[in-house]
């Protein structure tokens, strides 16, 4: 990577990325956008607004900066997405479209994340392997599962240097998170160190996936930079931290503030929603072809957002 575009910049894992990527491959190396522009962003770094389902605009923006990687991180996370099908339809599979033709018209590397919303009730569901059944029951579990067969059709086709990983939730202290379902482990610090309380609304025993933001961020840098020849799964390695419930991360706040409480006002449509996800991930391909690593374990992670929010 050497001249980088980020789609969805704005977003819970474009903010930590850019300010890494800024860090290691330098300011102006870095472009970052978003459909909405965010004055804030301008001081930070190049920043332009731009909507990813303008396939137009999408590529004047490209080959302006004369990138040759993008992430293309613009999408409609899960919760909002079962809210507002025909849009989440539109960015997540249109603009995704998108970055594949761009990419190829200027030779970029692409980067596109996929999730554990890719899985469905049939899929294996504790150590869910890397290659296994995938019938998703939401939109955004459809819109990811294209996704992915897309880089893989571009890759195959035209060679296009496609990567990505299935994200679990990700939990970050620097950006709130944009309406998916695993968010209530983001909610739950901050209303910790706000209120000392939290009404989660997944369910108690509801074991789901995660990662905090800095091995996220790792993970994309760490995988874009990998030698091709040894990347056999390409567009969708699985990548995890650590598989929680609710009470387990109450009890990790609990350790630091031993008067943090927490009851329960489940929402119908995000249980549904993680009740169709799989309790935990076999990260083995990921690890095996790029050396994926997270540092970050529960405590480790509640420590340190507890510490900066």
């Amino acid at each position: 990577m050497k001249k980088i575009l980020i789609t969805g910049a704005t977003g819970q894992i474009g903010t930590d990325l850019a300010e890494e990527l800024r860090r290691i491959y330098g300011r102006d190396n870095v472009i970052t956008s978003s459909r909405r522009d965010k004055p804030e962003f301008h001081e930070a770094g190049p920043f332009e607004s731009m909507d990813c389902t303008d396939a137009k605009a999408f590529y004047e923006l490209a080959k302006k900066h004369e990138v040759d990687t993008i992430l293309h991180l613009a999408a409609i996370l899960s919760a909002q997405g079962e809210k507002n099908p025909n849009l989440l339809w539109d960015i997540n599979v249109n603009g995704l479209y998108n970055s594949l033709e761009v990419s190829k018209e200027l030779g970029c590397a692409l980067f596109v994340p996929s999730s554990i919303g890719s899985f469905g009730p049939s899929t294996p569901r504790d150590h869910t392997p890397q290659t296994t059944i995938q019938r998703p029951t939401t939109a955004y579990g459809i819109s990811k599962v294209t996704g992915e067969l897309l880089c893989d059709y571009y890759h195959l086709k035209y060679g296009l240097d496609t990567r990505g990983v299935r994200f679990p939730g990700l939990i970050s202290y620097k950006a709130l998170p944009g309406g998916g379902t695993t968010d209530y482990a983001v909610h739950i610090y901050h209303e910790a160190k706000k209120n000392g309380h939290y009404s989660s609304y997944i369910d108690k025993g509801t074991y789901m996936d995660m990662m905090y933001m800095p091995d996220a961020v790792d993970s994309i840098i760490q995988l874009m930079e990998a030698n091709p020849d040894k990347l056999i799964d390409r567009n969708a390695f699985n990548v995890s931290a650590m598989s929680f419930e609710p009470e387990d991360i109450k009890k990790s706040i609990q350790k630091i503030m031993p008067d943090f409480t927490m009851d329960y006002d489940v929402d119908p449509i995000r249980q549904a929603i993680a009740d169709s996800w799989p309790n935990s991930l076999d990260t083995s391909a990921a690890r095996e072809q790029w050396g994926f690593n997270p540092k970050f374990d529960l405590d480790k992670m509640t420590e340190d957002m507890l510490k900066n929010i």
